[in-house]
């Protein structure tokens, strides 16, 4: 239903622009300069007007409409929840959900039968509500600004009012989200940290959170601080990202190299978009890749030569990872390197130097802030990667150097210890804020520091 409200939306915006534009050229019977505004400014106006009311509309009902559906469905069934707690009200209206919408649950039973037909009749009405109403405002819209076109009316002025406001709207949005995720990692991590000490989680050698509660030596209930020492995350966290740079650091300024001063046009035309294709690999992808066929490979080839290499093992991650970001590395670098202007290599060949000697004496060192703010920026890409980890590394919080072994990683422990349903009032959940907030403060450093070496050693040139 939704979906034809927004196409219907769209066809009235469409047709009130045009509606609009041959509106404006007919009222100056054609000699269009008369007009203030141009006829297709005057086409927008029209298709805002008949558009945007009843999408904001539709915006409030999509915020507005799942809570009130929720409350009027507890409300009615109240003496069947009476008793039950957050978690089991909350599991029985997404089970009342499921099932009015034909979806599978794991049992369910009268109670759940009436509340699913309960909340298909509400979410019914509501549809058929909000569809009346948008077209309502689509229709008022459309004809208040259909009447408002003359020779003098100022379209262009509204419609970039309306442009502006919309953009400043993103711009809030886009700081308030980030203002929100820094508070929520700050707030839940001072909570982890008043019951488990600070140094303790930054130095700790020993990570099992999945047993903060059954710990030796503590009492019923009791939070037991040994087990929350983050110091293997971030040694497997730093030792994976290293394998991927030793993969992707090379590889992709070679790459970057080569294109920008080696290949010919129709080489780059055909490489330079075949290597950006690994970029828009899924993840997983390189997950099924690198738990399937590398991990295998490494195992093999270490059987073979008598070294024992585990099944999920760190190098097999950190290989994965680096194919991954050699297109991040490459197209920034590529960039870089041809922002470098042709006149310092022509000066250099005019000198006598080779090609290759031009590249390392002249340009490599004039595009030498950007590369290094690209190894940066590819560097907060490896560690903030997750299902590599996951299918390739393992989940096996080890303390260790060794390549060959099964590690784990901070952005991986995070999404372990926030699967399924979970409330936030416990340790073991809070500490995913506090590792969430370490690799925050470690990505944004590596930015800024990419920015200052951009900004200190970067070369003006005409």
């Amino acid at each position: 239903m939704v979906f034809y409200i927004l196409v219907l939306l769209a066809a009235v915006g469409a047709a009130g622009y045009f509606a609009g534009r041959s509106r404006a050229i007919s009222v100056v019977g054609g000699e269009v300069h008369k007009l203030h505004s141009l006829p297709s400014q005057h086409g927008s106006y029209v298709a805002l007007f008949a558009v945007l009311p009843a999408l904001l509309a539709l915006i409030a009902w999509g915020l507005a409409s799942p809570g009130i559906e929720t409350s009027i469905i507890k409300s009615r069934f109240a003496a069947e929840l009476a008793g039950q707690g957050i978690p089991q009200i909350e599991a029985f209206i997404r089970d009342a959900k499921a099932i009015a919408f034909g979806g599978l649950v794991g049992f369910t039973d009268s109670t759940k039968e009436a509340a699913a037909a309960t909340y298909r009749s509400l979410h019914n009405t509501s549809l058929t509500i909000i569809g009346i109403v948008c077209a309502l405002l689509a229709v008022g819209g459309f004809l208040y600004s259909y009447r408002n076109i003359s020779a003098r009316f100022r379209a262009r002025h509204v419609v970039e009012r309306v442009v502006r406001v919309f953009l400043i709207a993103c711009s809030v949005v886009a700081v308030l989200t980030t203002i929100g995720i820094v508070l929520s990692l700050i707030f839940e991590s001072l909570l982890f940290f008043g019951e488990i000490p600070f140094f303790k989680f930054l130095f700790g050698l020993h990570w099992s959170p999945q047993s903060a509660f059954t710990g030796a030596g503590t009492a019923a209930g009791e939070v037991n601080e040994d087990i929350f020492g983050a110091v293997p995350l971030f040694v497997g966290t730093l030792l994976i990202t290293f394998i991927a740079m030793l993969v992707a650091a090379p590889v992709g300024l070679m790459s970057a190299i080569y294109l920008s001063d080696y290949a010919t046009r129709s080489i780059r035309a055909v490489a330079k978009p075949v290597l950006e294709i690994l970029a828009g690999i899924p993840t997983v992808v390189y997950g099924f890749f690198a738990a399937l066929t590398v991990a295998p490979f490494f195992r093999d080839l270490g059987q073979s030569v008598g070294l024992s290499v585990a099944s999920e093992s760190a190098l097999a991650a950190g290989v994965v990872m680096g194919i991954m970001i050699i297109p991040f590395v490459s197209s920034l670098s590529d960039d870089v390197i041809n922002a470098v202007p042709q006149s310092l290599r022509d000066g250099s060949a005019g000198l006598g130097a080779t090609k290759s000697e031009t590249i390392r004496k002249v340009v490599l060192p004039a595009a030498l802030p950007g590369i290094v703010s690209a190894m940066l920026l590819a560097v907060s890409r490896a560690i903030g990667e997750t299902m590599i980890v996951v299918m390739a590394a393992g989940l096996a919080a080890n303390l260790t150097i060794n390549p060959l072994e099964a590690v784990t990683t901070i952005t991986v422990q995070i999404a372990t210890l926030l699967v399924g349903d979970q409330e936030f009032d416990s340790a073991k959940t809070r500490a995913a804020f506090a590792l969430g907030l370490v690799l925050f403060c470690a990505t944004l450093a590596l930015n800024v520091i990419a920015l200052r070496v951009v900004k200190k050693y970067r070369e003006q040139y005409d």
